[in-house]
């Protein structure tokens, strides 16, 4: 629970320069929605967690009938409000959450979207189970995920640093195969795999998995 709060706290300070920060691979991200959006339909609702400032659940939005996107920092959903209001997406909803404490009823949502935030859950069984009980029965879970043990060495000595100088949020280190594995056993099938940087080692695999 104190995590919890210290990363919200964490994520609260850097919701500006965040939103204000380019994306660093434009032509994978692109690639990301591309995919996403083959998986999607005008009458389906999703559900988002790990918005930060809304950016994906606004270029999906147009693409469901209603996305509801949560984050744990409230610093980082105001500002997806604003976005919202601005673009007048009114079936874009962003509230402070997780998808193991959410309040919707079970089986509530088609597809479930997590990109770019896994890595940063400490408490990832639970976030998945959540997922799950979110899903309808053959509902979609969506992902993209930084894999620490996939990326260099530097970088994975640089991260603890970091989080030692208050620098970087709780951040865990695993495998593409041991995500897949944690994804299986909180009761998906993987129906895709996928690579989609534009450049360099990709160490950020999609998936999207069925719930059973």
């Amino acid at each position: 629970m104190v995590r919890a709060v210290n990363d919200a706290r964490f994520w609260d300070r850097a919701a500006r320069k965040y939103a204000a920060g380019p994306v660093a691979d434009m032509a994978g991200y692109e690639r990301t929605l591309e995919r996403t959006r083959a998986y999607l339909d005008g009458s389906a609702t999703a559900f988002e967690f790990g918005c930060g400032t809304g950016t994906t659940a606004l270029r999906l939005a147009p693409f469901v009938a209603r996305i509801v996107a949560t984050d744990i920092s409230g610093s980082m959903i105001a500002i997806a409000r604003e976005r919202a209001a601005e673009g007048n997406h009114a079936n874009a909803v962003f509230e402070i959450g997780t998808p193991d404490a959410a309040p919707w009823p079970d089986e509530s949502f088609d597809v479930a979207l997590g990109f770019n935030v896994l890595h940063l859950v400490a408490a990832r069984e639970a976030a998945l189970g959540g997922v799950h009980r979110l899903l309808k029965p053959g509902g979609l879970f969506i992902s993209k995920t930084p894999c620490l043990k996939e990326m260099n060495l530097a970088m994975r000595l640089a991260v603890p640093v970091m989080q030692f100088l208050g620098k970087a949020p709780h951040v865990a280190s695993f495998s593409a195969a041991e995500l897949e594995r944690a994804i299986v056993a909180a009761g998906f099938e993987i129906v895709e795999r996928g690579q989609h940087a534009s450049r360099g080692r990709d160490a950020r695999p999609f998936f999207v998995a069925r719930r059973r």
